[in-house]
């Protein structure tokens, strides 16, 4: 049974999926469509707070934290893609309780579709926002790259993760998050940032969080790497599809968009100019006219699913 307290603009739920999940609902129309916003790696549903409130005049909205983050910490489960995928499709079904279109950034996106892949009559659409995908070989960004190495070492990753979280303020970590992603943070409302830093200070397990934080970017480290499963997913899917990603993405470098989107051609793409990594928080009216668009243009495509 989910309990229910006021969020900045929807209503914040936990509900137990083998253990607690938190989730916004923003509500919607009864006649609306559902849509499921699923952050990605590090990220909370939070990432959605200027772009979920364009969405809720023409759809059922729901954002929810995968377990192992936001407010979803992780007790005893793994926060492995697998896993998540899992809790995700869970998600629909005892939460949401009807097929749903997920809009997926990052992270989000892969598990987006892993889940579309094997449960494909759970999802009517899908929106992958700057998904993690694999692509043609090209060199990283520098930092990025780094980072992800170090999380990928056995022991090298944990201690980076706790001296960062010793070290540093939950206000320079948020700062220094946005920054990695594309976003000036003084661009970003004030309250956003200060609901972020108060979701760190929050937090109970936070060696628990930086766990999950590590196995879910190793595994996707693994899926990538070898990306078999993911590539059958994606070539499974039969619903329509928005891609969406920004030119000037660090993590994902928009040249791996560019070739999945040759390589679906039926697929939707859309590239944004002078964007990075989360165009929800970059360009919400944008990003948000466009899904809206597509939502219109996909509504009976959609409806004989």
């Amino acid at each position: 049974m989910a309990s229910a307290e006021r969020a900045t603009s929807g209503e914040s739920r936990t509900v137990d999926l083998n253990g607690p999940v938190h989730y916004v609902d923003f509500g919607g129309p009864e006649d609306g469509p559902a849509v499921v916003l699923v952050h990605g790696l590090g990220g909370s549903h939070l990432n959605w707070d200027l772009f979920a409130p364009l969405l809720n005049e023409h759809a059922r909205v729901y954002a929810l934290d995968l377990p192992g983050f936001g407010r979803s910490e992780p007790g005893a489960r793994t926060a492995s893609v697998s896993a998540n995928a899992a809790a995700l499709h869970r998600f629909l079904a005892e939460v949401v309780g009807e097929p749903a279109v997920l809009v997926g950034n990052s992270m989000g996106g892969m598990l987006s579709i892993l889940a579309t892949g094997e449960h494909p009559d759970a999802v009517t659409g899908l929106v992958l926002l700057d998904p993690a995908v694999p692509g043609p070989r090209r060199a990283l960004d520098p930092l990025v790259a780094l980072m992800f190495a170090v999380y990928a070492v056995p022991f090298v990753g944990e201690r980076f993760l706790r001296r960062r979280r010793t070290r540093q303020s939950e206000l320079v970590r948020v700062r220094e998050m946005l920054t990695l992603v594309g976003v000036e943070p003084d661009t970003v409302p004030p309250e956003v940032i200060d609901r972020s830093v108060t979701l760190l200070q929050e937090r109970k397990d936070v060696e628990g969080m930086d766990q999950a934080f590590l196995a879910a970017a190793r595994s996707l480290l693994r899926l990538l790497a070898d990306p078999r499963r993911y590539r059958k997913a994606m070539a499974s899917i039969r619903v329509p599809v928005l891609l969406v990603h920004g030119d000037r993405d660090r993590l994902i470098p928009v040249a791996a968009a560019r070739d999945i989107a040759r390589r679906h051609p039926s697929w939707r793409y859309l590239e944004l100019a002078d964007v990075g990594h989360v165009p929800q928080l970059q360009v919400p009216e944008e990003l948000a006219a466009e899904v809206l668009g597509w939502l219109d243009d996909t509504a009976e495509t959609r409806a004989s699913r």
